[in-house]
């Protein structure tokens, strides 16, 4: 096929400008065709981005970010400080870096009540700190109950505003601006597009997110008396109680069949003592631990931990040393890779140049992080406060053509809420047939009536990109406008609380693996969204998922008594309107799920063990090095 093009092609300019100039034209083009088509047919591509010499000791030399700022537990919300400290620190549970199920750590066992609202944990006895006294339930609760005392310092404040007593009085307002995940950020932000380039490869670390006002996002159970939300901590029972050394028991406001999991974030490891001393000196080498590792030493040239010689589980920790070797910039940071002077590259955000440069080697991984961009809907709103519109105006959408065109293949297509856990179904694919009867359904035949839909985005390159990408589906395929709104970052915690939008763009980054929690990072609430009742349909009419199974929780335990946790306000899904599960949130549809981000890595080939995921939390406990281990021939041998 390409032979014949190219003889018609020398034919044509024989024609045109004589035998000759075809002649010499045609073996120009043949010899460069044939050479370039040689060389796509079969790179000669190494395995790896950078070959090097394992080193003899098990030490993990890991550049994951700049210095960190502190060793807080309390304060930890982006990397490197929570890969610090979920190696010198340790919670009641553990993630598995692979499966992202909990494991146990400084608990042993838990067990729950019937309506998973109280939670109790048995400590092992013989978790120790570094300075050698016994970890007890009471350090747990004394370093819970300073993250409410922190207040604006400490991480991620959402996690724990399910447990009783540990809610702040903070206003009920709308998140601020939403985070981008490294997508072209505004000119606010520390680094940008325009930034010129210091390597072929384009890269730039992705800045740790700044903690947002995250009291939005807290989980309300409605009651017909009173919100326990009103209600001011002090005059709560502390949901938070020593029973004894070894016997923690927690109370939640809402059923969390994740707990377990979302005790594993480092917001909730212990600290030994009040915490002044991360007060005094973040990076004080000294602080007291209870985890894998403890702090050898602490400077400009980074952190170095040593394996400790406390920690109860201290035969299966394979490394004896971590160094976390800070970078100003991810071109130092990949530099120091191909000379062999790192084994791992995280937290670092790479341009789509450097995808497509990266992705043939195997010691580059790529992960869907935990995270998501979508389109909040103003359900006050007619006609967005009809169920039909909202999930004909999300099965509109692409997604596919979404990531792989607009955002050049650096995202996932999000056609559910949640990219961890939730449910395994992907209800929100494209369907333009079902969506142009669900508007019919609502009285907009072919988009008659239906008023522009005024979309507000903040200004940034990708998120007007896909803005109108979306626009054009929703006209192609429901003949819907779509008016465009850009507003400054600062502007846009004021227009979510006035309310003067149809639809608005946020992101959110979902830290725990906890079905619960991340819905209310997304949702806001665990309110449903009441629906008019002319406006009311059938879940079999709109949901493509089967029938919507709701537990009834019952006041009493297994043996049949008062439930232990009859003094908390019990709720019962069956007769409260709540949004609990993924499953609740895709039959409510107050937001439209667009895309998750994805996290990139280089590790040596040399280093097992380290599981990156979607939490982006590798377990340094599994990791070791392979001092043996050659690149492998050309046949395919050692």
């Amino acid at each position: 096929m390409i032979r014949s093009a190219l003889i018609d092609l020398a034919k044509a300019v024989n024609l045109r400008f004589g035998k000759n100039l075809g002649l010499w034209v045609f073996a120009a083009i043949f010899l460069c065709l044939f050479t370039s088509c040689s060389q796509i047919g079969r790179p000669n591509v190494e395995p790896f981005y950078a070959e090097s010499t394992p080193p003899k000791v098990q030490e993990f030399r890991w550049s994951n970010g700049k210095m960190p700022k502190s060793f807080d537990p309390a304060r930890a919300a982006a990397a490197p400080e929570t890969d610090i400290v979920r190696a010198i620190f340790e919670g009641l549970t553990e993630i598995d870096a692979k499966t992202l199920k909990e494991t146990p750590a400084a608990a042993e066992k838990w067990t729950s009540s019937d309506d998973l609202r109280t939670w109790t944990f048995t400590l092992r006895k013989d978790a120790r700190w570094s300075n050698g006294k016994r970890v007890t339930a009471d350090d747990f609760v004394i370093s819970w109950k300073r993250l409410v005392d922190l207040g604006d310092k400490a991480a991620h404040r959402e996690l724990f505003r399910n447990i009783v007593g540990m809610r702040d009085m903070k206003p009920e307002v709308p998140a601020g601006e939403s985070l981008d995940f490294g997508h072209n950020p505004g000119a606010s932000e520390p680094h940008t597009r325009s930034d010129p380039p210091n390597s072929n490869l384009m890269l730039r670390y992705q800045e740790p997110p700044k903690p947002q006002p995250l009291s939005n996002t807290a989980v309300h159970p409605p009651t017909d008396k009173q919100d326990p939300a009103s209600t001011k901590p002090a005059a709560e029972k502390p949901g938070v109680e020593a029973v004894n050394d070894t016997t923690l028991k927690v109370t939640l406001y809402l059923p969390d069949k994740d707990f377990p999991k979302l005790v594993a974030n480092p917001i909730f490891r212990p600290i030994y003592g009040d915490g002044t001393e991360f007060e005094t000196d973040p990076l004080d080498a000294g602080v007291v631990t209870n985890g894998a590792f403890d702090v050898a030493s602490a400077g400009k040239d980074g952190v170095v931990l040593d394996r400790s010689d406390t920690y109860w589980n201290r035969s299966s920790v394979g490394l004896e040393r971590v160094r976390f070797v800070p970078k100003e910039s991810a071109e130092a940071a990949l530099d120091a890779y191909r000379k062999g002077e790192i084994d791992a590259v995280t937290n670092v955000d790479f341009e789509p140049l450097a995808l497509k440069l990266l992705t043939p080697y195997e010691d580059f991984r790529r992960t869907t992080h935990s995270a998501l961009n979508f389109y909040e809907i103003n359900t006050s709103k007619a006609p967005f406060n009809d169920r039909r519109v909202r999930e004909a105006l999300a099965i509109a959408i692409d997604r596919d053509k979404l990531t792989d065109g607009d955002l050049e293949g650096t995202t996932q297509p999000a056609n559910k809420f949640l990219p961890l856990g939730g449910t395994g179904e992907q209800p929100l694919l494209l369907d333009v047939a079902k969506a142009k009867q669900l508007m019919e359904k609502a009285g907009y035949i072919d988009g008659t009536g239906f008023p522009p839909i005024r979309l507000v985005i903040n200004r940034n390159d990708t998120q007007q990109r896909v803005a109108r990408s979306v626009a054009r589906m929703w006209k192609q395929n429901l003949n819907l406008d779509t008016t465009i709104i850009v507003k400054e970052s600062s502007e846009m915690e004021d227009v979510r609380k006035s309310g003067d939008f149809d639809l608005v763009r946020r992101g959110v980054v979902l830290p725990a693996n906890d079905e619960l929690v991340n819905l209310a990072s997304v949702l806001g609430s665990a309110k449903k969204t009441p629906e008019k009742p002319a406006m009311e349909t059938k879940p079999d009419e709109t949901i493509p998922l089967p029938e919507r199974q709701r537990p009834v929780l019952k006041n009493e335990d297994k043996k049949g008594g008062p439930s232990a946790n009859e003094e908390a306000p019990l709720v019962n899904p069956a007769e409260t309107e709540l949004t609990l599960t993924e499953l609740d949130a895709i039959y409510e549809l107050r937001a439209i799920p667009l895309y998750f981000p994805t996290s990139y890595s280089l590790v040596k080939p040399y280093v097992s063990g380290f599981e990156m995921n979607g939490l982006d939390a590798p377990s340094l406990r599994d990791v070791s090095i392979d001092n043996t281990w050659q690149p492998k021939a050309a046949g395919g041998e050692s």
